[in-house]
């Protein structure tokens, strides 16, 4: 009975063992998991918080910066979180993608009220531009003082370019060009726009074109064209010169804009492109500081116009090579050159100059139209029919070109003391009286 009792309490203690063995194992093993998914877990954790710094501190600001620098790239996430955590990766995909988006329309709001608020103030600007030119031509009839219209001249410059300016940003900012003109010469356009830069003296148009630019165009092309003229200008050395040529084709026109600066690099060419292309909206906070706005305006008017504007070639001179191309349908015929008509035309009216007479433009007042520009430094018109008149008799303007502004000045003055003083003694239906102390002189500049 004893032995049983005691093989009994053996078995039992046996088996005890061995389920606490058993256990003990198990409890191994289950440790050993619990260690192995804390370890997953704080791995986790710790890519997560990285991921999440990562996020704050790189991610963000730079997909805010891209916002404004469309080449910049944005850094991604620092793990591969479509193979570690593919849910994570997508939530903060979701989180960059809301911000760009909620970051996009700030943008877009903050860029059309600075367009709205510019557009209203280059309207202000344009409109005194305008008045302060109305001044600036009555000064230039008042006086005839060389020294005095030597001046105008110059503020009458600086005045084309503070208006070309004005205009410029009011077009990039959604507005219309704002002046009507009537078809003109693709010379007379080129010489427009040559007119509202700093350094017009330094562009050589070369031959003239028998075709002119329809009334529409005409002011976008040749603001198109000034942007294209001060850029060459601007990025060139000052003893250089920008050459001008027209190419005709089949289906239009290429005006050609060559300078002798520095080439434009592959990036610089591509970010040119999108701009003239005139597709995409154009952000005013990407033009850089300052501003550098000829080729977003240059794209903005070819896309509405119906012309297009290249600088993808070389210069022959190192530089680079702008190309304006007209399609026929914005060309038409030549416009009648007033200097071409017959020196009849006018000429027995009392007290008319015989300069004007014999085909100068003339204002209301009997007076030479002038130009926005330093007539002296317009270049020669082309060679046109023979109208008889004497070459000499023709304003200073066009008979030298190359004459000094002060010497133009003096000219100017003297056409208008003599115009002023043959309509003061001209007797009713008579012919134009010389004014006293000038008899036999010759009054022409």
């Amino acid at each position: 009975m004893e032995q049983t009792l005691l093989a009994t309490a053996l078995a039992v203690v046996a088996c005890a063992g061995l389920a606490a063995a058993v256990l003990l194992v198990r409890q191994r093993r289950l440790t050993a998991e619990l260690r192995d998914q804390n370890a997953v877990l704080a791995a986790g954790v710790e890519l997560r918080d990285k991921e999440l710094r990562h996020l704050a501190g790189v991610r963000l600001p730079e997909l805010m910066d891209s916002l404004h620098n469309p080449g910049m790239r944005v850094a991604g996430p620092l793990h591969d979180l479509a193979r570690k955590a593919p849910a994570y990766g997508q939530s903060l995909q979701t989180v960059m993608d809301l911000f760009a988006g909620s970051a996009e329309r700030v943008r877009a709001r903050a860029d059309q009220s600075a367009k709205s608020t510019l557009r209203a103030m280059m309207r202000a600007v344009q409109s005194l531009a305008n008045e302060q030119q109305l001044a600036i031509s009555t000064m230039q009839e008042r006086h005839d003082d060389p020294d005095v219209l030597d001046g105008l001249l110059r503020i009458d410059h600086m005045n084309a370019q503070l208006g070309r300016r004005a205009q410029a940003t009011a077009v990039l900012c959604g507005s219309w060009p704002g002046q009507q003109r009537s078809a003109s010469s693709m010379t007379d356009v080129v010489r427009g726009a040559t007119s509202r830069i700093r350094d017009y003296l330094r562009v050589n148009l070369e031959g003239p074109v028998n075709v002119a630019v329809t009334a529409r165009a005409v002011e976008p092309v040749v603001l198109t064209l000034a942007e294209l003229l001060d850029n060459a200008a601007r990025h060139s050395r000052p003893d250089t010169a920008v050459e001008v040529n027209f190419r005709t084709t089949h289906n239009g026109v290429a005006i050609t804009i060559d300078d002798a600066g520095v080439a434009m690099d592959a990036e610089e060419l591509q970010r040119a492109a999108e701009l003239l292309s005139g597709e995409a909206s154009v952000d005013v906070h990407r033009l850089g500081d300052p501003p550098r706005v000829g080729f977003a305006v240059a794209g903005v008017l070819a896309a509405r116009y119906g012309f297009t504007v290249s600088v993808d070639s070389r210069s022959p001179y190192g530089g680079v090579r702008a190309i304006v191309f007209v399609p026929n349908a914005l060309l038409t015929d030549l416009p009648e050159d007033p200097r071409t008509r017959p020196a009849a035309s006018g000429a027995d009216r009392p007290g008319r100059p015989a300069a004007v007479a014999a085909g100068a433009p003339s204002t209301e007042n009997g007076l030479p139209r002038r130009s926005r520009v330093a007539v002296a430094d317009r270049a020669p018109e082309p060679d046109g029919p023979d109208t008889g008149a004497d070459p000499a008799d023709e304003p200073a303007a066009w008979r030298d070109p190359v004459r000094p502004p002060r010497e133009t000045a003096a000219g100017l003055g003297a056409w208008q003391r003599g115009t002023r003083s043959g309509r003061a003694g001209t007797p009713p239906g008579g012919t134009p009286a010389p004014p006293p102390g000038v008899e036999g002189k010759d009054l022409r500049p």
